[in-house]
Parts: C-alpha cells; sequence; structure tokens
C-alpha cells in the first residue's frame, strides 16, 4: 500500500505511487477531484515521522499465524503469510488509439482512464499479543511479569474484598457503582433493547447504497455522499439525544454513545467504499455497452470527448469502413476497452476471492450486518476467516470479560468514589473555587494509581476481551487489535498502536481523504485527524459530566507538539527518555483530567 512521502509535493506526481482514498467534497469536474480517482506524492518505504503512515501490519504476524493454537484453522495456506499483498495487482497504463470516423473528419483522439486503486490495510489471520494460545507470549522474555501481574491484581483485590467484609459485611463494600449501575432494573433492560436497535438501524446505509446508489436514484459523486453524511449526523444525534433523554447514569451513556461512534465508523466506511465501488460499477457496465455497438460497427457521437462519462443515450451512427486501417484501428480499440473492463472487474472484486462477493453482489443484509458484528470499523468485501469455533476458548474471554468489570468495580468503589464524592460534598457546600483548587495536588495523587490500573484494564477489557471473543464467534481471522503500544517512546507511534482498528479508520478515511479531497499537506492532515478524534472523545466527556470544558481535547491536541518534540535531537534516538515521558504522561493524564472535570 502506498504511504506518504516524508517531503513535501514537489510536482513529480506523475512518477509517483499513486493512492487513492474517499472524496469528501464535491466533484469539482477534474480528474483529481473525482471521489476515490485522486494522486497525491507518496513513496515506497514507510514513514515513522506522521500519523497513520504504517499501515503494512507487520506486528509479527507472520509467526503467529504459523503457529496458531492447534484449533485454530485460518483459510489462507501459512505459506501465503509471509508476504500479505492485496488481491488485485495495481493497474498499469495502457496504451491509446484514436478512433477513425472518416477520411474527411479531424482526428479525435480519446485517451481511456488509467484507474487506481483503491488502497486499505492489510487483513491477515493473527493472533493478540497477550493471547495465551499465542507462541509469541509463552516465549516472551517477560512472560513472567505479565503472571506476576495477574496474580497481583487477585491478590489486590481480594486484599479490597477482605477489607470490606471486615468494615461493610460484605465484599463489595458500600456498593454505589453497582447500585447505579443495576438499581434502575428497567433500564438495563431498555439499554440493551436500544443498543440492538441502533444496530438494526444501521441497515439504512445498505439501503442508501442498494436502493439510491446501485439503482441510479442518486450518483455517489454528487448527491450520495451528502445522503450518507446527513443520515450519520442524524444518527449520532439521535444516539446522544436518547442517553439525555432516559437520563442515564454515566456508566450506561458511556456504553451507549461509544457503541454508537462505533456503529457511525462502520456506517461510513461501508458507505464510502461501497459508493466509490458504485462509480466503477457504473463505469465498467458503460464501457461493454461501447464495445457492443463497436462489435456491430456503431460508434457514439462524440466519444471522443464523453468516454469518461459512458454515456448511452447519444444518437448512434454507423461507422463506414474505409479500408483496413479503420477496422485495425476500431478492433484496437476494442480490445483496449475489454482490457479496461477486466481491470475494473477486478477492482470491483477487491480482496473476495469468490466472485459472488464481488460488488454489487456484497450488498445483501447478510454481508451488512456480519460486517456489523465483525470487530473491524473499516470494510472489505472479504476478510480472512477461521475454520471452525473453539468453544471454550469464546467462554474464556467471555468469563474473563465479567472477571475484569468485576476488578473494575471493586477498585473504583474503593479509591475513586471516595474522592468524587469528596468534591460533590464541597461543591454542596458552596467552597470557593480557590479553596477547592488547594485540594487539587492531593485529589490528583489519590487518584493517580487507581485511574492508572482502570485505564489498563480497560484496555485489555475492549481490546483482548470483548474484540477476541468477537473474533471468535465470527470467524475473524485478523486479532492484529494493537501493537505493543506500552513500548511507545512518541504519542504518534501510540496513537498507531494502541488501538489498531480505529488507528486504520482514520487513516484510511480521515488522513488520506483529507489530502485527496481538500488538497491538504500531511501535516494538516495530520491535525485533522488528532482534531477530529479529539472532538469525539470529547463528545463523550460531554455526555459523562454535561460540561463543555475541552480540557481532554487540549490534553489530546498537546501531543502534536511532544511529537514534533521527540524528533528533536534531545529526545531523537533516546529510547529510554521517550518512553518515560511517554508513561509519564499515561499516568497523569487521566487522574489530571478527572480532577479537572471534578473540581470546576
Amino acid at each position: 500500500m502506498a504511504v506518504l512521502a516524508n517531503g513535501e509535493d514537489n510536482g513529480a506526481m506523475d512518477s509517483t505511487v499513486a493512492f487513492n482514498g474517499f472524496h469528501y467534497g464535491r466533484n469539482s469536474g477534474s480528474e483529481a477531484a473525482r471521489p476515490g480517482i485522486s494522486s497525491i506524492e507518496s513513496s515506497t518505504t514507510t514513514s515513522e515521522e506522521e500519523f497513520g503512515t504504517d499501515l503494512s501490519l507487520s506486528r509479527q504476524k507472520t509467526v503467529a499465524a504459523q503457529s496458531c493454537r492447534g484449533d485454530y484453522q485460518p483459510s489462507t495456506p501459512p505459506s501465503s503469510f509471509s508476504q500479505p499483498t492485496p488481491s488485485t495487482p495495481p493497474l498499469t497504463p495502457k496504451s491509446t488509439t484514436p478512433v477513425v470516423k472518416s477520411e474527411q473528419n479531424k482526428r479525435k483522439h480519446h485517451h481511456l482512464h488509467h484507474h487506481k486503486q483503491f488502497t486499505t490495510p492489510i487483513f491477515t489471520p493473527s493472533l493478540t499479543t497477550f493471547d495465551r494460545h499465542n507462541p509469541l507470549a509463552t516465549s516472551s522474555p517477560f512472560f513472567g511479569f505479565y503472571t506476576l501481574f495477574w496474580m497481583s491484581v487477585f491478590l489486590f483485590v481480594v486484599k479490597i474484598g477482605a477489607d470490606n467484609w471486615r468494615e461493610y459485611g460484605n465484599v463489595l463494600g458500600t456498593h454505589e457503582i453497582l447500585s447505579t449501575m443495576f438499581a434502575p432494573g428497567k433500564e438495563v433492560v431498555v439499554l440493551g433493547l436500544a443498543d440492538g436497535v441502533m444496530c438494526g438501524l444501521t441497515g439504512v446505509g445498505l439501503v442508501i447504497q442498494r436502493g439510491l446508489v446501485l439503482r441510479g436514484g442518486v450518483n455517489w459523486d454528487g448527491s450520495g455522499w451528502v445522503v450518507q453524511h446527513v443520515w450519520q449526523t442524524g444518527f449520532m444525534a439521535g444516539v446522544v439525544g436518547f442517553t439525555l433523554w432516559r437520563g442515564w447514569p454515566w456508566t450506561h451513556t458511556v456504553f451507549f454513545v461509544m457503541h454508537g461512534v462505533v456503529m457511525v465508523m462502520k456506517m461510513h466506511s461501508f458507505g464510502f467504499y461501497n459508493g466509490y465501488l458504485s462509480g466503477l460499477w457504473k463505469r465498467r457496465e458503460g464501457l461493454k455497452g461501447r464495445v457492443e455497438r463497436l462489435e456491430k460497427g456503431v460508434i457514439t457521437e462524440g466519444v471522443a470527448s464523453s468516454v469518461e462519462k459512458a454515456d448511452n443515450t447519444a444518437t448512434t451512427t454507423t461507422l463506414r469502413r474505409h479500408g483496413e486501417g479503420e477496422e485495425t484501428d476500431m478492433l484496437k480499440e476494442v480490445n483496449m476497452l475489454k482490457s479496461e473492463i477486466e481491470a475494473l472487474t477486478e477492482e470491483l472484486k477487491g480482496k473476495a476471492t469468490d466472485p459472488s462477493r464481488a460488488y454489487p453482489n456484497n450488498l445483501t443484509v447478510w454481508n451488512h450486518y456480519e460486517y456489523i458484528v465483525f470487530p473491524t470499523v473499516v470494510y472489505e468485501l472479504e476478510y480472512p476467516r477461521s475454520n471452525k469455533i473453539n468453544v471454550y476458548y469464546a467462554l474464556e474471554k467471555l468469563v474473563a470479560c465479567f472477571g475484569i468489570i468485576f476488578v473494575m468495580i471493586m477498585i473504583s468503589q474503593a479509591f475513586i468514589y471516595p474522592v468524587v464524592m469528596q468534591t460533590v460534598e464541597m461543591k454542596a457546600q458552596n467552597m470557593p473555587l480557590a479553596k477547592r483548587f488547594k485540594q487539587f495536588p492531593w485529589m490528583l495523587l489519590d487518584l493517580i494509581f487507581p485511574f492508572m490500573m482502570e485505564y489498563l484494564l480497560v484496555w485489555y477489557l475492549i481490546w483482548e476481551t470483548i474484540l477476541n471473543f468477537l473474533a471468535e464467534i465470527t470467524y475473524f481471522a485478523d486479532r492484529s487489535f494493537y501493537d505493543a503500544w506500552w513500548n511507545c517512546v512518541s504519542w504518534d507511534q501510540f496513537a498507531r498502536d494502541w488501538n489498531r482498528p480505529v488507528h486504520n479508520f482514520l487513516l484510511r478515511h480521515v488522513y488520506h481523504s483529507s489530502i485527496s479531497a481538500f488538497k491538504v499537506n500531511r501535516h494538516t492532515a495530520t491535525l485533522i485527524t488528532f482534531g477530529l478524534s479529539a472532538c469525539v472523545h470529547e463528545l463523550v466527556m460531554w455526555c459523562i459530566f454535561k460540561k463543555l470544558r475541552g480540557y481532554l481535547l487540549v490534553l489530546q491536541m498537546c501531543q502534536l507538539p511532544l511529537v514534533r518534540l521527540s524528533r528533536t535531537r534531545w529526545l531523537k534516538n533516546r529510547a529510554t527518555l521517550g518512553n518515560m515521558i511517554f508513561w509519564l504522561g499515561i499516568f497523569t493524564g487521566p487522574s489530571v483530567l478527572c480532577s479537572l472535570y471534578l473540581i470546576l
């Protein structure tokens, strides 16, 4: 896959590798402005100096995939894992031949559109780093520390439970957090039903693609993408509004809003990729019609200037042959058109190994909702799949999921809830802001360690247990949900490694699309990507605290100057110092953020 060059655009676009992304703006009429048909300067070497330039997904997948647990049998032979490549090779420019309409007419030349492929992440069978079935996990020199960590967590929870039993007569203590989650019992049921309805409503994206775009009701390059964005905006507004209407506690709100954000990303990827393919499909159908007319000795008038539109409604005239030369030219054009049709057909197949999954055959209810439950937010026509479900493995991940939630409740109840109630009491007593700020350092110290634990447990809960459970029950073979983010030496590396599914989405649909649609440079695209991510996180904080303060947004955007700082001569090539700075931010960030929302 093409990646961005470190240098600025020097104008040599024809001699560089081309990138194609989705277009967010209107079609300006130029070749480069068409959605998915744009080019940017790029390099064949991966840059580590900008957000999202690493999309090779190496991540030790080869060894992991070849050494999977015995019952895990990916459909792709292990020999193909070492060099993962897209299923369709890049297209090469094809020579064009002028069509001679008459000896008396001027020769009119037309050039077929040199179509470039839509770039995408490479999905290959793999296992997560901490999966006990991954041989790389047990052979790691740090395997013992992983075991020690979970033993320490277990003993820590036992200690908390014993203290609660001694003081309150039960292991959960005063259990206010658990009561908040389940006291309004009917709201838990409402949450589950609402979440199911929300997932079901993603089918509107399928209706847009199949009922409007494919059948010609709307043109994706014109109003199709507008309809998609209007629907996504209304969907997200409905999700947030529903939580406000029900008056849910923060536990219900966080789950529902975050799941809603995931559904919006899924709909966006589904809509924009299929919208892109719809343009290719319509072009191919137009070319097929032209080939049929040429083979019958009929040619469309004005085709020299409108071959891109493949307009079949123009008047037709009989082609008068004035010698073998004109027949040869027509034959060359037919062969050239057939070559492009074949190339378009290959791209419409994407990574699908079966033509029945190629566009538009993929626009089915089953295909759409199967994608909705897959642990990925980047849509593809086909993913690597495992051969069977290991029920014991799925149960292991499910039990681990509920076990981690229990541990998080215990830690929050014992160490975070008392601090929160302390701030509530200060506000109830109308304590002046200056006096409350005097408690800020103490609150920070009280929260820093429990928040660190909660941060690690939340990450493990989502990316190791929930996503692996979903992957197992859906036969989804690519388990590369994260990289070794704990070894990060800069914040751009952290942005790439700690959440691979969302990183791939931002890279494909925000970073690259910003460059292709708005013609911005890579630095501006990075700013847009980080800014959008920060705004989404700030939306979640507003839903929790019902306050629009911008603290999280500011903290996230501060990562950009820190990235620049990590590339200076004082920090570059100093991995230990960079990793210390990274962990200092992880340690202090959540506690500082929570303390600011509680104090102010």
